[in-house]
């Protein structure tokens, strides 16, 4: 991983730049002109994120750790001329047909899952390379072997499968299938918490009867969650539920620490990032939202890879500092132990 310099005297943790999508050393970084275009235009986005920071030198020097490592994989790429490609036979930039799915195979910064596009040293595309309309072969995949036919091939845009929905579909399916005898015609309810009855011999105030409400993330075991490369970012999507039963695909999560005017920390919250969102934007929402802190502006500290039993995250950690009443946080070691690497 990479650092970015820090001004002298500045006592704030760094944050660390996770690396650029996964390349074997010594395999040609290819890429398609699409592919070429996004990593510039994702170099214009980073040079006006820095712009903004300001006098920020830990975020100025995050991004232009992350332009480091940017620039030397633009420099590296090798653009492929696809007007040159066998046709009829899966090659890189390749629309593929197979089994009722079309999928592209793409660059390492390129993939995503979500929209069909697949790395072209992914298990898949090596093992599509060279096959022709009609081809036939198994594939072990983490469902067990799929048997696989190229039904077809083209150097030109076809549509591509969106795989979250059919993993959605397939989900859904699953959830249908719970019990021969059930069938769901409604969503699930969650139940309401009921207003507290007054007892009207003792005829206690509100204020004397209700406490503070414990902080929940609000988790939903149904949600889709971003999945991400390890320098943050999307490459596909997930049921929360899929995401933290040990298959390990690393989602972003937000980690706050809220600290008051001395230095003690009063509050740890922490949140998945919502799918399509930067943490940045689903963190404004959650401290709005959720803790009613507004006009405060978090400072990203530090960001980290967090691997646990049944799940893996990418940790965002921020720290804000208010001397605002907040939602009490659970106090048991098992979630105090989520903030230990913080």
């Amino acid at each position: 991983m990479s650092r970015g310099f820090i001004k002298e005297g500045d006592q704030e943790a760094i944050p660390m730049v996770p690396p650029r999508a996964y390349l074997p050393e010594g395999v040609p970084n290819y890429v398609t002109k699409e592919g070429l275009a996004a990593l510039n235009e994702e170099l214009k986005c980073l040079e006006t994120e820095r712009a903004k920071t300001g006098d920020n030198y830990i975020m100025s020097n995050f991004i232009e750790a992350k332009m480091k490592l940017l620039i030397s994989r633009i420099s590296s790429a090798v653009e492929v001329d696809l007007s040159k490609a066998k046709k009829g036979m899966v090659s890189f930039g390749a629309w593929v047909r197979y089994n009722g799915r079309v999928v592209r195979i793409v660059g390492v910064d390129e993939a995503d899952v979500n929209k069909g596009l697949i790395s072209f040293i992914s298990p898949l595309a090596k093992s599509l390379a060279g096959k022709r309309v009609g081809d036939v072969f198994e594939l072990q995949g983490p469902g067990g072997v799929e048997r696989i036919m190229v039904e077809e091939v083209s150097f030109e845009p076809m549509p591509l499968t969106q795989m979250a929905r059919e993993k959605q579909r397939e989900s859904s399916q699953a959830i249908e299938r719970i019990s021969p005898q059930t069938t769901i015609k409604e969503p699930v309810q969650i139940a309401q918490v009921q207003p507290v009855v007054q007892d009207e011999e003792n005829d206690l105030s509100s204020s004397e009867v209700e406490k503070p409400r414990l902080f929940n993330p609000e988790v939903d075991f149904l949600e889709f969650l971003p999945i991400v490369n390890e320098r943050g970012n999307i490459v596909g999507r997930g049921l929360n539920t899929e995401l933290h039963r040990g298959k390990k695909m690393l989602h972003p999560v937000i980690h706050l620490h809220v600290i008051n005017g001395q230095g003690k920390t009063i509050g740890l919250y922490w949140w998945h990032v919502a799918f399509g969102d930067t943490p940045e934007k689903t963190l404004r929402q959650k401290m709005e939202g959720i803790l009613g802190l507004s006009g405060i502006k978090p400072k990203l500290k530090r960001q980290y890879i967090r691997e646990a039993k049944t799940e893996k995250e990418l940790v965002y950690v921020f720290t804000a500092v208010s001397e605002e009443d907040l939602p009490p946080t659970p106090e048991g070691k098992d979630y105090i132990d989520l903030f230990a690497k913080d």
